[in-house]
């Protein structure tokens, strides 16, 4: 049996977390939005400062971790009383399928034990990530947007799950 689990993020990991950003936006959203241009450093510092110095106590960041080595991560941050909003879900694409995602999510739901639901943003042609969330139950609350990337508008949808089982 594999060595996997999923905890909070360490300052050592914020490298180790730009690189699976990096890796999974080239192979995943690169033709959709863009290449991601900012230097692997630049990248690791924003991680290393949201694992540092959280705006909140429900602000998270977590791993998943495959025999020792980072693969996924996750991060999550309050929008309202009692709304939280699930800001990053990806899984390097060579560790995919191994259920990372998965132990990602039901960590965060765990976090999330203060809000009444949660929320997340994704790419109308993310049918993968909306996919993946529809089976765990999320759903679309009808609101969407535009990602304005400079060279095009990128339409998003907005997904929601309850998190109170009352």
């Amino acid at each position: 049996m594999a060595d996997v689990s999923v905890r909070l993020a360490r300052p050592e990991d914020a490298e180790l977390i730009a690189h699976v950003q990096q890796t999974t936006w080239a192979q995943a959203y690169a033709s959709l939005v863009g290449e991601l241009d900012a230097p692997l450093q630049q990248v690791a510092a924003v991680w290393l400062n949201a694992v540092e110095s959280p705006p909140s106590r429900e602000h998270r960041v977590l791993v998943a971790l495959d025999g020792g080595t980072v693969v996924g991560f996750a991060a999550s941050e309050p929008v309202a009383a009692d709304e939280v909003e699930l800001s990053a879900l990806m899984v390097d694409p060579r560790w995919g399928r191994r259920g990372h995602a998965s132990r990602l999510l039901q960590a965060c739901v765990e976090h999330w034990s203060a809000f009444d639901v949660a929320t997340t943003w994704v790419f109308e042609a993310d049918t993968v990530l909306a996919g993946f969330l529809a089976s765990a139950g999320w759903e679309p609350d009808g609101l969407a947007r535009g990602l304005d990337t400079g060279a095009r508008v990128v339409p998003q949808r907005r997904l929601h799950v309850g998190l109170r089982s009352d």
